[in-house]
């Protein structure tokens, strides 16, 4: 009589579900620990490399179960495929940054003013953050022909009308300011600083913006600087566009309301 050999349990495909699902849980709790800031940026870049480790780790157990599964009929099928489909899952906010990372140009630091650029505020700024240098011509010329709508703002209106704008905008958007709201009393030049945060990831970036009455129009200029990462992957030049377009809407806003009045 024939024995026919005990098909085994690929222990290869228990590690890939084991470790793709450990991946998926702490990429979700990372995620949300930093947007709550329970977890610090540079702790949650790094366990961001970590689950990406963990997530490549589960298909490599999953590709060696099927192998076995293949050439040895082992058993294990439904744990490779879950491991396998959740280690894809995890990965593909991965992908997409990759992706985003070859249509953005590598800029990090945007300002409606390369000359003199409106000053961040460095008080709170520490060594594992990236550095504030002033942007090269090679950046200038990149910047601008990537993101033709980041530009200054004038207004032909009282100083006052302007800052009041900018203030209720601000308002609006909830970023932590630095300090507070000057005080516009005999003054023609005023920078409010702040911490503003990515729409997905809540990665922080220092933004200025500066109010300037120069006699015959008053100017608003705007900086945003991420403070981690090499590339914005963009976030800083929508963060401009999208404030200073608010702000047209805010000022056309007062004045039409300053008329009716």
């Amino acid at each position: 009589m024939v024995s026919i050999p005990e098909r085994r349990t690929s222990k290869a495909a228990g590690w890939s579900r084991r470790t793709a699902a450990f991946s998926a849980v702490l990429l979700l709790t990372n995620f949300v620990g930093h947007r709550f800031d329970l977890v610090e940026t540079p702790v949650f870049l790094w366990v961001l490399g970590i689950v990406a480790l963990l997530a490549a780790l589960a298909l490599l157990f999953a590709a060696f179960a099927f192998s076995r599964l293949w050439k040895f009929g082992d058993r294990g099928g439904r744990d490779l495929t879950v491991g396998a489909l959740l280690a894809l899952l995890v990965l593909v906010p991965y992908g997409v940054a990759a992706y985003w990372a070859t249509i953005y140009p590598p800029l990090r630091d945007i300002s409606t003013d390369f000359d003199d650029p409106p000053a961040l505020d460095v008080s709170d700024r520490t060594k594992d953050m990236n550095v504030l240098s002033p942007s090269t011509p090679g950046e200038q010329r990149l910047q601008t022909d990537s993101y033709p709508l980041v530009t200054a703002r004038s207004y032909d209106l009282p100083f006052e009308t302007i800052v009041n704008a900018v203030e209720t905008v601000l308002d609006r958007r909830g970023w932590d300011l630095s300090e507070p709201y000057p005080d516009l009393a005999g003054q023609s030049d005023v920078t409010i600083t702040a911490v503003a945060k990515s729409l997905v990831l809540g990665l922080p970036a220092d933004v200025a913006i500066r109010v300037t009455d120069d006699g015959d129009t008053v100017i608003v200029d705007m900086r945003s600087a991420s403070r981690y990462g090499r590339y914005d992957l963009g976030d800083n030049a929508a963060r401009i566009t999208d404030f200073l377009a608010e702000l047209d809407q805010e000022v056309a806003g007062q004045v039409g309301a300053a008329s009716a009045e």
